[in-house]
């Protein structure tokens, strides 16, 4: 299928052919007729990306700042990679669209093939053929709705909540700032709800297109004027502002047109520096439309599919989707005369050309169209590289294209001897086709089935989400795949127990991302602390930092939390220090108090060997300190590794200072060395499966003992 993005490195609008993606659970996969661009919103990506890296640090100085940190506490050349991996990510464009579903997925029961839907969401319902859109971001498209005029539906939900935020009544005085696309289905939206309406605009085309539709509407220059004759010097009861610009003068137009104690919505992206004078003296309410509704951003609502009760949250964001296509089913709403170009999806770069001002013809409803007669694509594999597959090569297929993979993993497997990259499968054709095509993999798919059906591949690297981890591993060794999967292995107890299962008699090797136990420094400190013959005191502090509460890490299906999901590294390398299992966990946690959920924590370990560690995961710190600190006590040496830059060893009342200037080093590399080393030679596994099995069940525990209050025992499992 053809989609349509924007190279962030080049600046440049690219149509590119990926393969149709896949609905996952609580999700459709739409054949889409229609979609919509959004000219303000998306004309801001494209400009942002046109600009030279000195512009686009000029223009987000937040980034750089968090650049120049990062280079502080990882080391230059890791930072240079970090943001090259940032620059070259493809980003998606659209997130308004129409078109019938195709398929559903697990758990979908509100919608079957072949219905009419409208489509939002960023990253949803894009400008390509095909598009995976949650349930709740969809709403059905009535009969006498056409698929164009549903690719409407994203941007009149917007308008709409803007509306609704205004509290109107009945014949108010509603005054719109900015005609553009939003603006325009802003005043129809007001006068179908018996308000009055006056339209402002700079552009005399627009104020004309305004006064087609049958609202009264005038230059900026003679807003002032004409508002205070249109409201019989009252002013305005709401004031909506519709506008694209950084300047504040919409703001302070808005002030002046309105009546005291008024309402003033900003729906558009405006400067926000109030004039206090004005708004002081009117006092008056300055409101920020947060897009479509209630449920934007909510990723239980958006990904998960929880809907609000309607009798606490009357509209939400699809519900005013769905309002909107009722509006223009009953022809309330007219987006018809809103229209100016029309594209077919071959034509994405010149669509971007005009609403950058490139071509200087004047636009409004810019539509892309997508042929629905086309045969449904069946096969998913996209062929990137012709080079034949290698024979004698750890020959891997990779499932996930996240940030770690792309930034993290990716380049170094990209240069690790004896592994060739075979197939990459993400849920994002577009993803799997732009990664693998930069890292050199030989095709993309959406699909991991194709990886597993693939003699070709002997290899399987999980890099998908948490809770997928453990049934992807399990096919994988089902398939008579060798299987890497980045931590954690298992969620729980009952997923660890399966893939020891799947594992036995399956003659493959398996391997977690536990890193850090190979890094230079950590192996150093390891060699220094060999002549000690007694148990050892270690201490891990991790300064984390906090996530937002609606991380996905905190889903307890998809993420497990963080203990987990990334305790899980510092529980093993305790392990791997002492060489000894962990039989025993006590959690303590500080209150969460609405602001954390349960990563303000600390472990205490039992070792088999009478070692005791600790680890202190904490969220409420500074990002300026460094993430990482282990401190190890015993037989009179301690060693003191410091975020994987510096290494202090002291014994016999000398110490000696290793460091890492240019780059930090956890152990990628090195880990994929050895796990590859042996495939190919065999030999035990890199990591000792007991301690997989241990470090899983500590962690687990770990989490048993904060919910009780107890020391919890940790009973690991025999290993052959």
């Amino acid at each position: 299928m053809k989609q349509i993005f924007q190279d962030i490195r080049t600046g440049q609008t690219m149509v590119q052919e990926v393969p149709v993606p896949i609905p996952g659970p609580g999700m459709v996969l739409v054949r889409t007729a229609a979609s919509l661009v959004s000219a303000g919103t998306e004309r801001m990506v494209v400009e942002f990306a046109g600009k030279s890296l000195l512009g686009k640090a000029r223009s987000r100085p937040d980034l750089v700042r968090q650049t120049i940190r990062k280079a502080q506490r990882e080391g230059l050349l890791n930072t240079i990679e970090a943001v090259q991996n940032r620059l070259s990510e493809a980003m998606a464009l659209g997130y308004s669209s129409a078109g019938e579903i195709a398929a559903v997925g697990e758990g979908v029961h509100e919608y079957r093939a072949g219905d009419r839907v409208a489509c939002a969401g960023g990253g949803y319902a894009v400008h390509a053929e095909y598009a995976v859109v949650p349930v709740n971001l969809l709403a059905p498209l009535p009969e006498n709705v056409s698929y164009e005029t549903g690719a409407f539906a994203t941007l009149g939900a917007i308008a709409l909540q803007g509306f609704r935020l205004a509290q109107p009544q009945i014949g108010d005085r509603v005054a719109v700032i900015g005609l553009g696309l939003l603006g325009l289905l802003e005043v129809q939206i007001a006068a179908a709800a018996g308000c009055a309406v006056f339209g402002v605009d700079l552009n005399p085309a627009r104020v004309e297109l305004a006064k087609q539709l049958g609202i009264e509407a005038v230059l900026a220059g003679a807003a002032e004027q004409a508002g205070a004759a249109f409201s019989q010097g009252t002013g305005f009861d709401s004031v909506l502002i519709c506008a694209d610009t950084s300047s504040n003068d919409p703001v302070t137009l808005a002030g002046v047109l309105a009546r005291d104690r008024a309402r003033i919505v900003a729906v558009g992206a405006v400067g926000f520096s109030l004039p206090r004078k004005v708004y002081y003296e009117k006092e008056l309410t300055f409101l920020v439309s947060r897009s479509y509704g209630p449920g934007r951003y909510d990723t239980v609502y958006e990904e998960g599919g929880v809907d609000y009760p309607i009798g606490y949250v009357r509209w939400t964001e699809g519900r005013n989707l769905a309002a909107v296509m009722e509006m223009v089913s009953k022809g309330t709403l007219n987006v018809e005369p809103l229209i100016t170009h029309r594209f077919s999806v071959e034509q994405g770069k010149q669509a971007y050309d005009l609403i950058k001002g490139e071509t200087e013809e004047p636009y409004l409803g810019v539509l892309f169209s997508y042929p629905l007669d086309k045969p449904v694509v069946q096969d998913r594999r996209f062929a990137l590289h012709s080079k034949p597959a290698a024979t004698e090569h750890v020959r891997l297929g990779a499932i996930g294209a996240g940030n770690f993979a792309t930034a993290v993993l990716f380049p170094v497997l990209a240069k690790t001897n004896d592994v060739s990259l075979e197939g990459l499968a993400t849920a994002s054709g577009l993803k799997s086709v732009t990664a693998g095509k930069r890292f050199g993999f030989r095709y993309a798919c959406t699909d991991m089935q194709q990886l597993l059906a693939d003699e070709q591949v002997n290899t399987l690297a999980v890099l998908t989400r948490h809770g997928l981890h453990a049934s992807q591993v399990v096919r994988g060794l089902q398939a008579s795949k060798h299987v890497y999967c980045e931590k954690p292995l298992a969620l729980n107890v009952a997923e660890l127990d399966e893939i020891w299962q799947a594992l036995e008699g399956s003659h493959r090797l398996l391997m977690v991302g536990f890193n850090r136990r190979f890094a230079p420094l950590a192996q150093k400190m390891k060699v220094f602390l060999e002549p000690v013959h007694e148990p050892l005191v270690l201490h891990y502090r991790v300064n984390a930092g906090s996530l937002p509460l609606s991380h996905w890490t905190f889903d307890p299906e998809q993420g497990g939390g963080r203990i987990i999901g990334e305790g899980c590294h510092f529980v093993d390398f305790l392990t791997w220090l002492t060489g000894a299992l962990p039989v025993q966990v006590q959690s303590f946690a500080a209150p969460d108090n609405n602001r954390y959920r349960e990563d303000n924590v600390v472990l205490m370990i039992q070792f088999t060997d009478g070692s005791i560690g600790s680890v202190s995961y904490l969220a409420n710190g500074d990002k300026s300190v460094p993430k990482e600190r282990v401190e190890v006590f015993g037989g009179g040496r301690i060693a003191v590794l410091d975020d994987y830059r510096s290494l202090q060893l002291a014994a016999n009342g000398r110490t000696q200072t290793h460091r890492s200037r240019l780059r930090q080093d956890k152990g990628f590399s090195a880990e994929w060395m050895s796990f590859v080393s042996r495939i190919k030679a065999g030999g035990p596994p890199p990591i000792p499966y007991e301690h997989i099995d241990a470090v899983h069940r500590a962690v687990f525990a770990a989490v048993e003992s904060l919910r009780s209050g107890q020391a919890v025992e940790i009973h690991s499992r025999a290993m052959d």
